[in-house]
């Protein structure tokens, strides 16, 4: 059974797919885009505080799923700029603990509105 997680926590999709798909006892996350739900602005022209605004989102994703980022079990990181990558994987390090999410990371040409930072997960739901 496939459910939709949706939550005013985390700012609406910017074209047509879900914040969140539940299928068994996974938590498929779309990319987080830096953007204050509140305001519906990006947090910052800055990559680094931008990562940290992504992986609220998914903080709050996860947290209307009834799970937490302490679950996530696969990330994928898109930056505009990998020199970038150690301030960003600082930052990163932050929301997570041992055993670490398994994860990739790639620059991009461009993010969608000019976002320097979107991040994407998998959660397992506990």
């Amino acid at each position: 059974m496939i459910q939709e997680i949706h939550t005013t926590d985390a700012p609406g999709a910017v074209g047509p797919f879900s914040q969140a798909i539940k299928v068994g006892d996974l938590l498929f996350v779309s990319g987080q885009l830096p953007i204050v739900p509140a305001t519906g602005e990006f947090n910052s022209d800055d990559a680094v505080e931008q990562a940290g605004q992504c992986l609220k989102n998914l903080a709050a994703i996860a947290a209307a799923a009834g799970t937490s980022l302490a679950n996530t079990v696969k990330t994928t990181v898109l930056l505009t700029d990998l020199g970038k990558f150690a301030d960003i994987n600082a930052v990163y390090a932050g929301f997570f603990s041992k055993p670490y999410p398994a994860r990739a990371c790639y620059e991009v040409s461009a993010l969608p509105k000019g976002a320097k930072v979107e991040i994407e997960a998998v959660i397992a739901l506990a």
